[in-house]
């Protein structure tokens, strides 16, 4: 019998949706206040975590956007990064490709290459220190203008060699992705890879994801689970080979619950759904916990975490050759914890 934690925790894994922003634990938040000559509202971590009651995706907003000010300097931003990097590696991640938000520090005076300038030293400093492969994809905040989102994808293109994909994230409501249509077409042609988060449980969801596969023609999902209101857009992703980058606890953060039998109903008809942390110094839990809890609340077996594993490198942008030595990683944990690969 094995240790479903431990298991859970060791299995060779890729992180596809997490927000680096989202990793700011109140400890590096009061460090990088004092460094910057920040004052803070809160005193203690447990003040700080008192603000994290979040009924759904706005009043999260509401607290995650503010905590960024802390965020100054680019050694801020490697700090940041670094300590999510470690925490990751102990969890089980070999590779991870994270968002990052520039427009909310730029918006308030931090220049671009301060933010990718840190975030990509503990790119590199994790591969050489953890053997982490890590990449960053860099997300436009929808309830900003298309305007300032174009503005931004030019003044990410000289580094256009430290991004390996363009997002979208923040408040969906009011904010379809046809209004960024114009800049993700331009992200294409530019070679960036393209993702957009569509939330759960938004007014129009249903009808945002099919945009987003139909129109702007996404070579990844995040959230998205909500592709069951419609069987068709399930066989077409299903079809596709699209990965569904899922955040169960998260999700029972802003909404009643973890959306377990949307996520696990996927996974039993063959979608590339993945587990993921998100936000992870908000909700509590990195990847290895969210692995666990939903593990709880299914009833899952240690194969069906083997295969959210697979799906995790089978929807990452990984080349063939690195995407099939994580695979075979994988296959090698399992046969040494004795437990069966899942069906092919």
């Amino acid at each position: 019998m094995t240790d479903l934690t431990a298991f859970a925790h060791g299995l060779p894994k890729a992180e596809l949706h997490l927000h680096l922003e989202g990793t700011l634990e109140p400890d590096l938040k009061f460090a990088l206040a004092e460094r910057n000559g920040i004052e803070l509202a809160e005193k203690t971590v447990d003040e700080v975590k008192a603000t994290y009651d979040f009924t759904d995706l706005t009043s999260f907003l509401a607290v995650y956007y503010p905590a960024m000010r802390v965020l100054v300097t680019a050694d801020d931003f490697h700090d940041l990064a670094w300590a999510y990097l470690q925490k990751a590696a102990a969890q089980g991640v070999v590779h991870v490709e994270m968002f990052f938000d520039p427009q909310a520090h730029t918006g308030r005076g931090v220049p671009f290459a301060d933010v990718i300038g840190g975030y990509r030293r503990a790119v590199v400093r994790a591969e050489r220190e953890l053997g982490i492969s890590a990449e960053l994809i860099m997300c436009f905040l929808r309830d900003y203008s298309a305007e300032f989102a174009f503005a931004t994808l030019m003044e990410a293109l000289p580094y256009k060699q430290w991004i390996l994909g363009i997002g979208l994230d923040s408040d969906e409501r009011g904010n379809p992705p046809e209004k960024f249509a114009e800049v993700f077409a331009r992200a294409r042609a530019e070679g960036f890879l393209l993702t957009m988060h569509c939330d759960i449980d938004q007014p129009g969801s249903i009808d945002n994801i099919r945009t987003v596969l139909d129109e702007i023609q996404v070579d990844r999902i995040d959230h998205g689970t909500n592709i069951v209101e419609d069987p068709a857009l399930v066989a077409l992703a299903i079809e596709r080979g699209l990965g569904f980058t899922t955040c169960p606890v998260s999700n029972s953060f802003v909404t009643e619950q973890m959306k377990a039998d949307e996520i696990v109903g996927l996974l039993r008809q063959g979608a590339k759904v993945t587990l993921n942390s998100d936000d992870p110094a908000y909700f509590g839990a990195y990847v290895g916990d969210t692995y666990i809890a939903l593990a709880e609340q299914a009833e899952l077996t240690e194969t069906d975490l083997v295969q959210f594993a697979i799906n995790s490198f089978e929807a990452s942008w990984l080349t063939p050759a690195r995407r099939a030595a994580y695979l075979a990683a994988v296959a090698d944990y399992a046969a040494r914890h004795g437990v069966a690969m899942p069906a092919a």
